[in-house]
């Protein structure tokens, strides 16, 4: 179905009781705030009642509010300025409870990221990695931790791994120019979506690679572009993003590739170990 609300509203706004254009006058002006509003808060700020906006929700097709409210957090995640984010996070966080609102929803996405995997897509990009010619990892904007983690740990394990550096649009292709057919292009974004990283990962595909993008959900535009696409979910946190459960599942994908290759993995660490030592890379502490 058509998951942008504001679009549902506008086809359906005919068919409204009173009280259902009310919230849909609400949403339309108050979108940022309403997509973080449970269905109680919606209604009294609106002046309906919370069934109301439930039937609402129902009315234009979604199965529950929970699926309305989510469809609106998914549109206006790429919407949103950094300072529109820090007016919503007054709404949902407040002062006295940081602290429970940023770790209490960090697991939760943990939670939905772990009930929503796709194992199959999960063990495709497992068996892409070990078999690629080259793998290139781009990760830009707040990504680029998430990418620079994962390239640093594939890097001990494997002797084909390239850290795509998020320098000018001319140098990053400067870095992937080389790829084609048997190599495997990894891509992570996440709201608001890197357009660098997109057209990267266009580019790599139109070569041939194996393109697998890491990214939040089905709204996210690596869905057109990915040839495996694995989502983690992340939030929206004041003026930044949640990024505990892509984090989580690059953890993952890391130990995976290893465990596929126990005999090779035990060797690197076992020649990392001496250089570690040898170079004093580790602080010794007294026993």
């Amino acid at each position: 179905m058509e998951r942008d609300i504001l679009t549902l509203i506008n086809k359906e706004n005919r068919r409204f009781s009173k009280g259902q254009k009310q919230i849909a006058k609400y949403i339309t002006e108050n979108y940022d705030k309403a997509a973080f509003m449970t269905a109680d808060k919606l209604g009294r700020m609106v002046g309906v009642s919370e069934s109301t906006v439930v039937r609402f929700a129902s009315a234009l097709g979604y199965d529950g509010y929970p699926d309305m409210r989510r469809a609106m957090q998914d549109m206006v995640r790429n919407r949103l300025t950094a300072v529109q984010r820090i007016e919503v996070a007054k709404e949902i966080i407040g002062h006295d409870n940081i602290i429970e609102s940023v770790l209490g929803t960090d697991i939760e996405k943990l939670q939905t990221t772990l009930q929503e995997i796709d194992r199959n897509s999960f063990n495709a990009a497992v068996q892409a990695i070990l078999n690629a010619k080259t793998i290139y990892i781009v990760g830009m904007r707040s990504s680029t931790s998430l990418a620079s983690f994962m390239g640093f740990y594939l890097n001990q394990m494997l002797d084909n791994v390239r850290l795509v550096h998020d320098t000018s649009v001319s140098e990053v292709y400067e870095q992937v120019f080389r790829i084609g057919e048997g190599d495997v292009f990894i891509g992570i974004s996440y709201p608001r979506y890197s357009s660098k990283t997109i057209k990267a990962m266009e580019f790599a595909k139109s070569t041939g690679a194996t393109v697998i993008g890491i990214t939040d959900g089905e709204s996210s535009p690596f869905l057109k572009v990915a040839d495996i696409i694995l989502y983690a979910k992340s939030d929206m946190v004041s003026f930044l993003d949640s990024l505990v459960a892509p984090m989580s599942l690059i953890n993952a994908l890391i130990v995976a590739v290893g465990y596929q290759r126990p005999d090779n993995l035990s060797d690197t660490y076992h020649k990392l170990e001496k250089i570690w030592s040898e170079y004093d890379v580790y602080e010794k502490l007294d026993s």
